[in-house]
């Protein structure tokens, strides 16, 4: 139990960071540089960590169908964005996606699975095309953010999963609530 408690703190310096990780939106050569893209930058790792959490509270086939729709979309966005330029909206989507999931998972909201994925779908796209513009077009490069991606999912859900167990949701609610304020404060920084 006091795991928990210290994997939360892990994720805050994060929701906190004042200036981007020196990695961060760089043109990178490989699959480091896509691994370490959404580690890199607070509004990527809080929205992929959310995920996990609001997959961890809905339970059953949320647990895998979120994080999956998730990643499918930024993986086949990811690569078809590759060389393209940044479009308008893409940045406000990643920071709504921050605070949508954010706030779906601290309210332990239950959607109907079509309409959250869908949701899902539509955030990862955003995220797969923000580092496919910001990253070379080299194949080590997009599986080096899924996997990056799939990590943080799989953060998102341990946490979730482990305050479940403890029978202690509200530690998981309250860890979105965290990403959607930290999403908030982002969008008005």
């Amino acid at each position: 139990m006091r795991q928990i408690p210290l994997a939360l703190l892990l994720m805050l310096p994060a929701a906190a960071w004042a200036h981007p990780h020196p990695h961060a939106h760089v043109h990178g050569t490989g699959f480091v540089d896509g691994l370490l893209h959404p580690l890199s930058g607070a509004d990527h790792l809080a929205a992929m960590v959310a995920v996990g959490l609001w997959a961890a509270l809905a339970g059953r086939r949320a647990l895998w169908a979120y994080p999956l729709a998730f990643v499918a979309a930024m993986a086949l966005v990811g690569v078809a964005g590759a060389g393209q330029a940044p479009l308008p909206g893409v940045e406000p989507m990643i920071l709504a996606s921050v605070i949508v999931v954010g706030a779906a998972a601290a309210l332990a909201l239950r959607l109907p699975m079509v309409a959250a994925l869908a949701a899902l779908a539509l955030f990862g796209a955003a995220h797969g095309y923000a580092h496919a513009v910001e990253g070379p077009a080299l194949a080590g490069y997009p599986a080096g953010f899924v996997l990056a991606t799939l990590g943080l999912h799989a953060a998102g859900l341990a946490i979730g999963l482990a305050a479940m167990r403890a029978q202690r949701p509200v530690i998981t609610r309250s860890a979105a609530a965290v990403t959607a304020i930290a999403g908030t404060w982002m969008t008005l920084a």
